[in-house]
């Protein structure tokens, strides 16, 4: 049998009790070993993060962007600063500012919901505004305080990687040569991105903009709002924030409604690909309703539909069409991003149809519009969310060691993006990022954690549907399925939907068990 071992301080405790017995013999004295008194706890390093008083006053230069700036003024919003430690394993060194908007109860108050409407990289202030007018009955029941994650809207230090200028110049190139030497211009372009990124912003932010530090904000924002538990309302990427605080912290959920769920168990390709089917698959469902409308620019044979755009698409790749604005034209690239903008709501399907014929008639405008929607440029300014989406991606996803393969399955999968001359296998971004990822894909273990509820929209372009119904199934929580062609559903005017989720929100009351409601 091998000897234990003992720890250093119990091997020197033992050898002062003897020598104290050994003296008081001596002394003429009855040895009694005196009991040693319990450690003392170990001071919480993060108390004074904890503890910190929020200084509410007026939101005045919290919006991310100007276009936004009118909603911030409703003197019903009230803002303040959360201050949190840049990096949790050194809390006493360099900090971060977040911001934090909240709109007060106006009944019978539970206590706080806190909201993130996702990308990652948009700006959780601004979702709390729209909140307001589309869910009366729950703000009767909790403060709705959204916040701009670490890097994201007006949080400092702030993710800024290009100028308005570059951001032009990056969106106005395409790259569709499949050759080596295409490959290589493409690996080119993305490290010159990850390099400028890291000069302006600095490896040591750009290590911790994850949502792993993500998730540590959280927990000090509810500890710093007085709520002993979290009641949480996450949208798309603000999933992945709910279940990794669902990991971190399952005794400290009050309750939590993740809608349009991302698969934490996927790696960068599987995500990728089923993202780009999903597209594919709303472009279809776009297409099909659009040839039975009168005068659809995809014509009236659904199967020949992707056809149809691409034959109008592809010759942007060597020769972009005008738009309004002088100073511009549409791309390829811009064609299909428009397109994929109006795949997150059905409402927009008209509109993209209106785009599609202008496309058809040698005008650009509208398509260009609805890429500017997705990228956030407005007036010629663009807010960070789409520099902040591709640093936060970098440091929760696995990187690809196959370009090949995900080049490859996105080509399949979305037959509507494609540019006819094959894919491109070139490395992406995140493979010139200067620090390593700090999430990795798993399977959620979250012992304790009370029921959640998850929504899933069958035709959701963004976040497919199956991905709902495997993390609801992961967290032991409840599915609310819900049928239609958008991105999320919840808390947007929906009865049957918004119904169920305030009974869970308020009383803690599941939807019944295969609740199914219809957009």
């Amino acid at each position: 049998m091998l000897p234990r071992r003992r720890s250093p301080f119990t091997a020197t405790l033992r050898t002062l009790t003897a020598l104290a017995a050994v003296v008081a013999v001596a002394a003429g004295c009855s040895a009694t070993p005196a009991t040693p008194d319990p450690p003392s706890p170990a001071p919480d390093p993060l108390q004074r993060f904890t503890s910190q008083q929020l200084s509410w006053g007026s939101c005045d230069g919290f919006a991310a962007s100007p276009d936004v700036a009118n909603a911030y003024r409703d003197p019903s919003l009230e803002c303040a600063k959360l201050t949190v430690p840049l990096d949790y394993a050194n809390p006493d060194g360099r900090t971060a500012e977040l911001a934090v908007l909240r709109a007060k109860a106006t009944g019978q108050r539970i206590g706080s919901m806190l909201v993130n409407p996702g990308g990652p990289g948009v700006s959780g202030t601004s979702l709390v505004p729209s909140l307001v007018q589309s869910a009366p009955d729950l703000l009767q029941r909790f403060d709705f305080v959204g916040f701009d994650p670490r890097g994201v809207g007006v949080s400092s230090p702030a993710i800024d990687c290009l100028t308005d200028a570059e951001q032009d110049e990056y969106r106005a190139q395409v790259f569709a040569d499949p050759s080596p030497a295409g490959v290589a211009a493409l690996e080119a372009h993305n490290k010159e991105y990850a390099d400028r990124c890291t000069a302006r912003v600095g490896a040591d932010v750009l290590a911790n903009l994850g949502t792993r530090d993500v998730v540590r904000d959280l927990d000090i924002l509810r500890a710093a709002l007085g709520d002993e538990k979290l009641t949480y309302y996450g949208y798309s990427y603000g999933t992945s924030i709910g279940t990794q605080y669902a990991e971190a912290f399952p005794d400290r959920v009050r309750a939590m409604v993740l809608d349009g769920a991302v698969d934490p168990t996927q790696d960068t390709v599987e995500s990728n690909i089923d993202q780009s089917a999903g597209f594919q698959q709303a472009f279809d469902a776009y297409a099909t309703w659009c040839t039975t409308q009168p005068n659809c620019p995809l014509g009236t044979d659904p199967a020949r539909t992707t056809e149809t755009w691409l034959a109008l698409a592809r010759p942007l790749l060597d020769d972009p069409v005008k738009t309004g604005d002088p100073t511009r034209r549409l791309s390829f690239t811009d064609a299909v991003t428009g397109v994929q903008q109006a795949m997150y709501v059905r409402q927009l399907w008209t509109v993209l149809s209106l785009g599609i014929s202008q496309l058809a008639a040698g005008d650009g405008s509208l398509l260009l519009t609805l890429a500017d929607l997705y990228y956030k440029r407005s007036g010629g300014h663009y807010d960070n969310s789409l520099e902040a989406f591709q640093a936060i991606s970098c440091m929760d996803n696995t990187r690809v060691t196959d370009p090949a393969a995900l080049a490859d399955g996105v080509e399949k999968a979305a037959p509507f993006t494609t540019t006819g001359r094959g894919p491109v296998a070139a490395r992406d971004v995140c493979a010139f990022w200067p620090v390593p990822p700090t999430t990795e894909p798993g399977r959620p273990d979250v012992p304790g954690l009370p029921p959640v509820v998850v929504v899933s929209v069958t035709g959701d372009p963004a976040t497919p549907y199956q991905a709902g119904v495997d993390l609801a199934a992961d967290l032991g929580g409840r599915l609310l399925k819900v049928d239609g062609n958008q991105h999320t559903a919840g808390l947007q005017g929906n009865a049957c939907v918004d119904s169920a989720l305030t009974a869970y929100l308020v009383d803690g009351t599941l939807p019944g068990d295969g609740t199914e409601c219809r957009l």
